[in-house]
């Protein structure tokens, strides 16, 4: 699927995030917690992209949402802003991100809970019209087994949508993610937060991400229906996604 690995593409892979170097993210975030909203205001687009993914999954206003990883509740304000009526519950494992989305007012309406996405229905027991996960999928220590949970937590016919980078289908897609990742992304989120350790990883974990059509098919493998895939605007066409599917009725 997508086009042949190059020489540099398997030089890059040989930093392949491991198991548990993913299931350190939570404590990675938890360090860098205090600059996260900033580091994404600089981003162009970060925040429109996120509404943009939640009206794509055309839920009926008074849905119950789960915004798995949430964060700091970007992704949840996304949801809260396109869906007003509906009950939004945000799950994540890091308490530092967590801390700052309870704090503020736009999200009161929103509950939170700490879990860990790969058990989500321990913390947030479904079921959920819709699911949605920005920024996760590629974090889980075992995606297949993440991806089966969240179907079993989606009422039949509900929909999950994973706003996520893939860059793997492209040589131009992989060239503009080193670039950006290198010129602005380490530097300026070690400059703001003091750390770069997350800010390497990253990059790593997007390189090293299955390719559009790798991640349509693992959905679709993992029982999933109506798999299909939005682009983004601007920089991140190309790179950042919204993969949609359903839970089958």
């Amino acid at each position: 699927m997508g086009e042949r690995p190059s020489k540099h593409w398997a030089s890059v892979s040989a930093s392949t995030p491991t198991r548990e170097r993913k299931r350190r993210v939570p404590t990675d975030f938890n360090r860098v917690a205090h600059a996260y909203d900033r580091l994404s205001g600089l981003n162009p687009g970060y925040h429109r992209h996120l509404r943009l993914s939640a009206r794509r999954m055309k839920l009926a206003a008074d849905s119950r949402i789960l915004d798995l990883c949430c964060g700091t509740g970007l992704s949840t304000e996304a949801l809260l802003a396109t869906y007003p009526g509906a009950r939004v519950t945000g799950l994540d494992a890091s308490e530092g991100m967590l801390d700052l989305a309870r704090q503020k007012p736009a999200l009161a309406a929103a509950s939170f809970s700490l879990g860990d996405a790969m058990q989500a229905g321990a913390a947030a027991p479904g079921p959920f019209d819709g699911i949605l996960m920005a920024y996760g999928i590629r974090n889980m220590p075992d995606a297949d087994l993440c991806l089966a949970q969240i179907r079993e937590l989606l009422v039949p016919g509900g929909v999950v949508c994973f706003h996520e980078y893939s860059v793997a289908d492209s040589a131009v897609a992989r060239a503009v993610w080193n670039v950006v990742c290198l010129a602005v992304i380490i530097p300026l989120g070690t400059a703001v937060s003091g750390s770069s350790d997350v800010f390497r990883y990253l990059r790593r974990s997007v390189l090293d991400f299955d390719g559009a059509l790798a991640f349509e098919a693992r959905l679709a493998r993992a029982g999933f229906v109506d798999v299909r895939r939005e682009p983004m605007d601007g920089w991140q066409r190309g790179i950042t996604h919204s993969f949609l599917a359903q839970r089958p009725r």
